[in-house]
């Protein structure tokens, strides 16, 4: 069974490092998770990094940015690798001219880029960082235009892969959830981030830098509550994880003080095996 515990400081000492989720583990989207802040600064005051990893298609510093803004305390971090860092590098070597197909909030992942834009209709290439209005839209909405787009071959560079995620109390579609049905369609989808390897590289390049040489994998904790993106990426990457409860699998096994007997449920129906769970990322040291 796996291990519960009740703070991270009952482990944080077997690694060097932690890569922690953001959206789901330190804010919901509109609030700071003030103890999950404090366990993360409390890693480095113990010595330790941390480097946030998330699926944002926004470039790290626009992440930078949205933590700031949203209250995140000073200290808490060393570097962030997003999901918009690395599909950069996929936008560079799309066939132009590419199609944007999400909110213009999301602008900022071509900048400095030399990219060329066109309708749909004319397009090369698809660059997804969501849907054009989460708060109102469904994916399906999109399936009869992605299935045209499939028709043509366009590749689908998705930039954030996750399915959903938390803003406030509701869950918000991604733009994983339209990759997905791309999918399906037996379109070519793109992607980089988690919990695919190329934003892992990153997250360990940084890590790097920070130290002034590399840390084994065995020595990094990650830390998530998204079982398609966290938790397989950690796994299929060989990163020990711990997984936070609370967060958008919640509702399958009521996460804010699930039942122990139905998260291991849980863990078996995913194949997953975190070395430790927690309800909410907190520290209970001294």
């Amino acid at each position: 069974m796996t291990r519960r515990i009740t703070g991270l400081d009952e482990i944080a000492s077997a690694y060097r490092a932690i890569f922690c989720d953001v959206w789901g583990v330190i804010h919901n989207g509109r609030d700071i998770y003030l103890e999950a802040a404090k366990a993360l600064k409390s890693i480095r005051d113990n010595g330790g990094q941390v480097v946030l990893i998330t699926n944002s298609p926004r470039p790290h510093q626009g992440v930078e940015a949205q933590l700031h803004d949203l209250g995140l305390p000073e200290g808490v971090y060393d570097a962030i690798a997003t999901s918009g860092d690395v599909t950069r590098t996929l936008i560079v070597r799309a066939e132009a001219p590419v199609f944007h197909l999400g909110p213009d909030r999301d602008r900022p992942l071509f900048d400095g880029l030399d990219v060329s834009f066109a309708p749909l209709e004319t397009a090369k290439s698809i660059v997804c960082t969501g849907l054009f209005d989460d708060e109102h839209e469904q994916p399906e909405d999109y399936r009869e235009v992605l299935c045209e787009a499939a028709k043509r071959k366009l590749p689908f560079i998705c930039a954030n892969p996750d399915i959903v995620v938390e803003r406030g109390d509701r869950l918000i579609w991604c733009a994983g959830a339209l990759a997905r049905i791309y999918d399906e369609l037996g379109g070519e989808t793109l992607l980089a981030g988690k919990p695919h390897k190329p934003i892992y590289d990153l997250a360990q390049e940084k890590l790097a830098v920070i130290l002034g040489a590399e840390t084994g994998k065995n020595h990094i904790l990650a830390i998530g509550d998204g079982m398609p993106t966290d938790v397989a990426g950690a796994r299929a990457n060989g990163f020990d994880l711990l997984y936070i409860a609370a967060g958008i699998h919640g509702s399958e096994y009521s996460g804010h003080e699930p039942d122990e007997g139905a998260i291991e449920r849980f863990f078996i129906e995913n194949d997953a095996s975190p070395v430790a769970w927690m309800p909410h990322l907190v520290w209970h040291g001294s």
